[in-house]
């Protein structure tokens, strides 16, 4: 096992630059990271010793309630500046002698820091990259591949929610032979939903990804064709379909149930009612995908991400009960998303005791 050494003072430059990027003080920001470089740090530990832990830090200060919404979207935006400047330094214009990839987040993805990240990493080692940012349609995708000529695509995604999308790009960049590599944590921590979406090869953070690609990842021989995934045998049930498909009256279900069962939802303000509805929607998005994935895990685990959310804003975690149990009722007719809600509800009521209030009241 490999231990990687930090060179001596990173920890004062992340310390520095989180003061600079929640001060929402740009300049400052820069100053410190250019002037690493002037130092002699190394231009790829600043990206990912400095950098990418400090924005790490920004995401689980928002989850805690110490930063809002726009202060995590202000530190964020002044990071990708800051990244944009370090990307015009000297320290960081090797001549390219690799091949080319294309770094690219998937359609509806617009957390798109971590594979810019990676992009500049793979510049930083000589490949020519093509960076295409966050969001980007899969048609267009395969568009940019054949004109390109790449010899592979990383394909970046934050979002557990986007692994149906993410399947869709995977096998059409394989369709025209350009082997995927996956990155990001909705992929999971050690990639189990790539390997089930039939990824070429995934790697958990840049480095391990930059290493990944100097090995060199076959393309797909079309000649074979590509197998029908074994591990997707569940989605013949057509309940990730009908779910989907019933998203938004699913919804209106669940909060209808709330106002009718729990009559403190009468003194809740409009702004109140709307974040119910969004709490509501993003549980059927995830019940969702955890039938597409047929991993009762990713649905659990985003249950307990959102009860950590709500606790951190003073509202009790059991308040997602109610909402589980309308939707559980729904569905009761589902046997693979009634196991699902059956195993995220008892990790509840282990957790957390009961409560009458329904999820939004902090809004």
């Amino acid at each position: 096992m490999t231990t990687t050494v930090e060179a001596p003072g990173l920890d004062i430059l992340r310390s520095d630059l989180w003061t600079a990027v929640t001060g929402r003080d740009e300049y400052r920001a820069a100053d410190i990271v250019l002037r690493a470089l002037d130092a002699g740090t190394p231009a790829e530990s600043v990206l990912l010793d400095v950098i990418a832990p400090v924005q790490a830090r920004v995401g689980h200060a928002w989850q805690a309630d110490r930063l809002t919404v726009a202060q995590e979207h202000a530190a964020t935006a002044i990071a990708e500046r800051v990244i944009a400047a370090l990307a015009h330094h000297p320290a960081h214009r090797p001549a390219p002698y690799g091949g080319r990839i294309t770094v690219a987040c998937v359609d509806q993805e617009w957390h798109a820091l971590p594979a810019r990240l990676l992009a500049e990493v793979l510049t930083l080692r000589g490949w020519r990259v093509d960076f295409l940012g966050a969001q980007v349609p899969t048609p267009h995708l395969v568009t940019h591949l054949h004109n390109t000529g790449a010899d592979a695509v990383a394909l970046s995604s934050s979002l557990a929610t986007r692994l149906p999308t993410a399947h869709t790009a995977i096998t059409a960049c394989q369709a025209v032979g350009v082997p995927v590599l996956a990155g990001g944590a909705a992929f999971g921590p050690d990639g189990r939903y790539a390997r089930l979406l039939g990824a070429d090869a995934w790697a958990p953070d840049a480095r391990a990804a930059a290493r990944r690609l100097a090995d060199g990842i076959p393309p797909p021989d079309l000649a074979v064709g590509r197998p029908v995934e074994e591990g997707l045998a569940h989605l013949t049930d057509q309940e990730y379909t009908l779910v989907v498909r019933a998203r938004a009256r699913l919804v209106r279900v669940v909060l209808a149930d709330l106002e009718r069962n729990y009559p403190a939802m009468a003194a809740y303000s409009a702004p109140q009612r709307e974040r119910t509805a969004e709490d509501i929607a993003h549980i059927v998005e995830f019940l969702g995908v955890a039938l597409y994935t047929d991993s009762d895990d990713l649905f659990t685990d985003f249950i307990r991400w959102t009860a950590a959310v709500l606790t951190a804003r003073k509202v009790p975690a059991a308040s997602l009960l109610p909402a589980l149990d309308a939707l559980g009722a729904e569905l009761k007719d589902f046997p693979r998303a009634t196991r699902m809600l059956d195993r995220a509800r008892l990790h509840l009521d282990e957790a957390v005791p009961t409560t009458d209030q329904p999820p939004g009241a902090s809004a």
